[in-house]
């Protein structure tokens, strides 16, 4: 298809999709170094002070569960509007932003019981393998609070009735990276839960 055909809104909208996976690729590759260095560190540090059996918190196994829900309640968000049910739409997309916040509650509940094992980020409690778990986790976190930002600026044009079956950009461009920082924490939890049996 040739990008300069359509209207100008139709060449704006595509830009900013292109814009959108451009920077999901960067954190792609962010978040590739950060499992890269994971791994070199386990392989240098293995028989020094590196801890290959390491318990993920319980409440990072909530966390799962809470923000694979919540990419659902914004599929069905986009779907109800989609069919011009704008009601429904905000219910889904306020369930949405609710389950967002609750992954970071249930995330900050999980730092809470790493601390409680005996570890903490840095200082003589500190372990190389939990910082980088630390450091792992609170870089997703970011990620996730510029997702519920963008949530919440949907919800608020939602309301302005900006939104409707025939104009869904900006809809779907935070669905778009809501479900890639959803994606993400999935795979970096697998990650962690079984890059450990392989030390």
């Amino acid at each position: 298809m040739d990008l300069t055909e359509g209207t100008l809104q139709e060449k704006k909208g595509r830009s900013k999709k292109m814009m959108l996976w451009f920077g999901i690729g960067s954190l792609i590759m962010t978040f590739a170094a950060l499992l890269s260095a994971f791994i070199v560190s386990s392989k240098q540090r293995r028989d020094k002070d590196w801890l290959s059996n390491y318990d993920l918190p319980s409440a990072f196994y909530i966390s799962v569960v809470i923000i694979l829900l919540s990419s659902i309640t914004f599929i069905l968000a986009k779907k109800a509007l989609r069919q011009n049910n704008q009601q429904m739409s905000k219910v889904w997309l306020i369930a949405t932003l609710v389950l967002g916040i609750g992954f970071v509650l249930a995330q900050l509940e999980g730092f809470k019981q790493i601390i409680e094992a005996g570890y903490n980020f840095t200082g003589p409690t500190s372990n190389i393998t939990i910082s980088y778990i630390y450091i792992i986790a609170v870089v997703h976190i970011l990620h996730v609070i510029a997702g519920l930002i963008c949530i919440v600026v949907v919800i608020y044009n939602h309301f302005k009735q900006k939104y409707n079956a025939n104009n869904m950009l900006g809809l779907e461009l935070a669905a778009n990276f809501w479900h890639f920082v959803d994606l993400l924490w999935l795979v970096l939890f697998l990650f962690l839960y079984f890059f450990r049996d392989r030390i």
